[in-house]
Order: structure tokens, then sequence, then C-alpha cells
């Protein structure tokens, strides 16, 4: 292959698997656009990366996420951002609170949600996915997990698109750092808000729940919490809501997987799986060299930038003989979009059953889901895999 990729070209973003593959067979480690990352493609490796943060830092990527232009941001500081020790610690006060009981108790509320949503799209028969379920139930259920105010919702993917582009902005693009510094400090006052209500008095909900963890006596710092809450907001709203959109794309390009889908729900846990292994919606992470070391050899000084392709990995032929093949009821699992190691995603038990509740409300209730007249359209990053638009007709059963 000849010159650096560009993970951002149009025609990569609207079909990297082939590029993938070539890239695996050809140069599992190399540089690419933008900026000479070094990509990591088969699954040994990124496992490997995964594996050891003492090697490959996450905590030394944080100054990128607070360029001098925005100085002061909470998702730097979080747990997406955290090596040994610290992050041990972090995560230990932070899962006390989120359960599988506590994540259980949302499952009432997100069937309601849910049903209600679908009665909508029924009703419309031709809609924009994205915007009648794929969004709103995530970002009902992270309301709902944080007990916010319900009228709040609509700002939550906003915020969570901001954060997300933090690193992508150029130095000269004033409007949107604008855009980006308004909506941190927009978030930050309503989540201090949030916080204090709940000292004030304590509900039934994750905020209360933080605000009560100990760990060898210890309880995390106001600014601990204030990280940990924008992470929550930013990463459990956009995988889901991608995961939900790349079901939905799926289900209207495969009536013969509908078809068995409502005729055996029994096989809802693996369909949704197997949706993560294919066209998962976090598409990449990265890392940062901690010293020299050789990765799918190639040797890597100190201080690269890699960027660990999970999509690609979770392909790989080495791995997985046919991986670009979809496969309802697979056994093998390849699953390393939640992550793997320290960092495996706390929030991956919650997208789970948000992906379950919305096929059991929907599936059920139609009989057929096919592409409307527009095309989808797909985000413009290099590390989710998701749908910003996707016009679907819905046919009732």
């Amino acid at each position: 292959m000849s010159g650096r990729i560009n993970l951002l070209a149009p025609e990569f973003l609207a079909n990297p698997y082939p590029v993938f593959a070539a890239m695996r067979r050809d140069t599992p480690v190399c540089q690419v656009e933008p900026g000479g990352l070094w990509a990591v493609t088969r699954y040994a490796d990124v496992v490997h990366v995964l594996k050891n943060p003492h090697l490959f830092s996450s905590e030394g990527l944080a100054r990128s996420m607070e360029p001098p232009w925005l100085g002061y941001n909470p998702l730097a500081r979080s747990l997406l951002v955290m090596d040994p020790p610290r992050h041990g610690r972090s995560r230990s006060l932070v899962s006390r609170a989120f359960t599988p009981a506590a994540i259980a108790q949302l499952e009432p509320f997100l069937r309601t949600t849910a049903e209600r949503l679908v009665d909508e799209m029924l009703e419309r028969q031709e809609v924009d996915f994205m915007r009648a379920l794929a969004l709103p139930l995530p970002a009902a259920a992270i309301g709902y997990l944080l007990g916010l105010d319900a009228s709040i919702h609509s700002h939550l993917k906003v915020w969570s698109d901001h954060l997300a582009i933090i690193s992508a902005i150029s130095t000269t693009d004033l409007e949107r750092q604008q855009q980006v510094q308004h909506s941190i400090q927009e978030m930050e006052g309503y989540l201090k808000e949030v916080v204090e209500r709940r000292r004030r008095q304590p509900g039934n909900d994750l905020v209360s729940a933080l605000l009560e963890a100990r760990v060898e006596g210890e309880a995390l710092s106001e600014a601990e919490l204030m990280n940990f809450l924008f992470a929550l907001l930013a990463a459990g709203l956009e995988t889901t809501t991608n995961l939900l959109g790349n079901v939905a794309l799926l289900l209207a390009d495969r009536p013969e997987i509908l078809e068995r889908l409502r005729a055996e729900p029994g096989l809802f846990a693996s369909f949704i799986e197997e949706v993560l292994r294919y066209e998962s919606p976090a598409q990449s992470t990265f890392r940062l060299t901690t010293t020299e070391v050789e990765l799918g050899g190639v040797k890597l000084p100190p201080y690269s930038v890699l960027i660990l392709l999970l999509n690609s990995a979770c392909r790989d032929e080495q791995y997985l003989p046919d991986g670009d093949r979809f496969v309802l009821g697979r056994q093998e699992l390849v699953n390393i979009p939640f992550g793997h190691g320290i960092h495996f995603c706390l929030g991956a038990p919650l997208a789970r059953l948000e992906a379950r509740v919305a096929l059991e409300a929907l599936l059920p209730r139609i009989r057929g889901l096919s592409r409307g007249p527009e095309a989808p359209r797909w985000q413009t990053s290099i590390q989710v895999r998701g749908l910003v638009q996707l016009p679907v007709r819905v046919v009732p059963a």
C-alpha cells in the first residue's frame, strides 16, 4: 500500500473494512493520517496494548484533550485517561454505584420509554431512526440514571458531540471553540446543581450513590465526581446511540435476519453481540507509548501515539477466519469494542440492556424495516462508527 491512509477520507468512512483487511495483511502497524498516528489493526496486537498500561499509557494522552484554546476539560481528568494506580482507586469508587442491580432497576423505565417511541414511529411509518429511537432512548436512560430533569435530555447529545470533537478542532476555528467552551460551562453548571441537590436530598439515582461511595473510608472528591459525570454523559450516550443505529441499518439491509429474530426472540442477545463485533460503535481508542517498544514487528519510539482500530481487530482473519461475515448465533466472541483489561467499559451492561429492550419493543410490532429515500449519513469521526441520519420506512405488523 503506497502513501499514508487517511482515516478521515470520505470513502474510508463510508466503508473502512476493505482498507482494514489490506492493512492487517500488509502493514498491521503503520503510520496514518491525520497526524501520523500509529495504527494498530490486528486483534492480538490491540489486546496486547490494552492489557499493558505500563507500556501503553492512557494518561499520557490527556494533554491532547486540553488544547490551549480550551484549558479545562473534565474528560481529560476522568477514568478514560487514567493509568494505575490512580485508575484503580477511582474505578473502585465509581463501580460501587454502577452495579448490575442498579442497571436492572432501569429496565421498567426503559421498556416504557421504548414502547412509547415505537408507538410514535408506527404512527408516522417514515422516520429518521436516529431521531426517532436511537438517540432519545439512551438520552432518557442517562437522564433517568442520573436523576436529571426530562427537559434537559435534548441538550445531552449536543454536549456529548462537542466533547467528542475537541481534539479535532482547528486552532483557527474560533466559532467551534466558543461552542465547545459554552457547552462545557453549561454542563458543569447544570451538573453542579444536580450534585448539590443530591447532597441535600439523596435519591435513588447514580449521583446519590456516587456521593455515598467509599473505598477504605475515602469518598470521591468534588472534581472526581464531576469528571466521571462528564465521561458518563459522553461515553454512555454516544456508544448506545451508535449501536442502535447500526442495529437498525443491518436489519433494514438484511430482512432475512429481521424475520428470523421475530420468529426466535431468544436470539436477541446473540444478535446484539454480533452487531457489536461486526459494526462496532467504538471504532478506535488511543494510547501513548511510555518507552521504545516493538509491536507487530515495528519498533515504536517513546511517546508514539497509537490508534487501536477496534473494528479492524474484530474482523481479524487470524482470530476469526470468517470475520467479514455477519453470523447470527455465532459462538466465537471477539468483543473488544467495550475495551479490554482495566479500561473495560463500566457502561457495557447498560448498552446491552438498552439494545435488547429496543429490539423487544420494536420487532414484535413490525413486519419490515427498509431504508428511506435519503441515504444514511455516517459520522465524520475516527473514534466512533455511527450514523448521523438513517431514514427508514416501518411496516406495522
